[in-house]
């Protein structure tokens, strides 16, 4: 890999974040309106869907631009980064079909599957898992290599489509994740060459972030499969090339850690239909956002709280990535029972909250105490 000189390194940083904000506000706008045009809007036909009017789902574009530009321009001639945006642009096309044509998912599944089969091909592999009781590498052997990266491709990539379910929360939630395991490349990419994978998770933060000012609540254009696959799968594939898992066993588990929300989410997701009998992509309300919406925290709380909720785990990644376990596995116990609290399901009688106290507190008669006293 091209490794940047590290004088030059904070600068290259700071420059792809900002021309891919730039790009992707710019763009945005424009995605609303070519929506419009080609008629890639989403239409609420079913109680799981969280908006009541018809919007404009094609702001993928915006974001797919704002990242794909900024790394041709500045990681172009990196063969792992060519090999990444090659893949990036299929699956973007992938999910701009299906925000035209509403593609069944066993479709896209297999679509999906075919680009990471492709990508492992050309070279794109989990191959090796670092010793952690010991120096050298343990071998997976092609066929259990061929099978993690692929499960690996197509389930990050699916985590991530499986949160878009909330405004901002997909993106936002990206962003947070591109930005810690950028950190991390970063802070390791002098001694490991990790700088181009590093710029490359800016240039997808910086897309992300520039979407957010139109889809945040209340959104005004939605990213679409084409937003919410590309960044499921730039994640995905980007975590994969990065030189950093060569140091440590424990550097394998930066990017599990990081994407412990959406993964957990999809494993839950999955066992819940299989225990319900029911088709494992079929959609539903027992996510983690909605279960959050139906606990009456309301759409901007809900993804206010999945950020946090991401940001300590990005913590932790961090920490352990510098292999301090105690601090990172505080942190990791703090998100947990964060969560817990948050997603316990309250009974409807709690739902009333404070009003509800009130109203018990309050005469037979419904008269205030003060007319009481008289």
């Amino acid at each position: 890999m091209n490794v940047i000189n590290t004088d030059n390194a904070l600068m290259m940083v700071v420059i792809v974040f900002a021309m891919a904000f730039v790009i992707a506000l710019t763009m945005t706008p424009v995605s609303i309106w070519l929506a419009h045009k080609i008629g890639a809007i989403d239409i609420p036909k079913d109680e799981r869907r969280m908006h009541s009017k018809p919007m404009p789902r094609f702001g993928g574009m915006a974001i797919f631009l704002g990242s794909i530009i900024p790394m041709i321009i500045v990681e172009g001639r990196d063969p792992k980064i060519q090999l990444a945006i090659f893949g990036g642009i299929l699956m973007y096309a992938l999910g701009a079909i299906d925000d035209l044509k509403c593609l069944k998912a066993s479709v896209k599944f297999a679509g999906q599957t075919g680009i990471a089969v492709l990508l492992y091909c050309l070279g794109i592999r989990i191959e090796f898992i670092a010793n952690y009781f010991g120096d050298g590498k343990m071998m997976l052997g092609s066929g259990l290599a061929f099978v993690i990266t692929i499960l690996w491709i197509v389930g990050v990539t699916n985590a991530i489509n499986l949160m878009d379910g909330l405004d901002g929360l997909a993106g936002g939630m990206t962003a947070i994740i591109a930005l810690f395991m950028a950190y991390v490349a970063y802070i390791h990419g002098s001694a490991f060459g990790d700088m181009p994978v590093c710029l490359a998770l800016m240039a997808v933060a910086g897309g992300c972030v520039g979407f957010l000012p139109y889809n945040f609540c209340p959104a005004k254009t939605f990213m679409g499969d084409s937003g919410a696959l590309y960044l499921g799968y730039m994640i995905a594939v980007l975590s994969v090339i990065s030189p950093l898992k060569r140091a440590t066993f424990v550097a394998g588990l930066v990017p599990i850690i990081a994407l412990s929300i959406p993964i957990f989410d999809t494993l839950f997701a999955i066992v819940r239909r299989l225990i319900r009998q029911e088709n494992i992509m079929a959609p539903d309300k027992g996510h983690i956002h909605h279960r959050i919406i139906r606990n009456g925290f309301g759409q901007r709380r809900s993804v206010l709280i999945i950020y946090g909720v991401v940001c300590i785990m990005g913590m932790s990644a961090v920490l352990i990535s510098r292999e301090l376990f105690k601090d990172a596995f505080i942190l990791f116990l703090v998100a947990a029972m964060y969560l817990c609290v948050i997603l316990i399901e309250r009974k409807p009688r709690d739902y009333d909250g404070a009003s509800n106290l009130i109203r018990k507190a309050k005469p037979k008669n419904d008269e205030p105490e003060w007319q009481e006293e008289k």
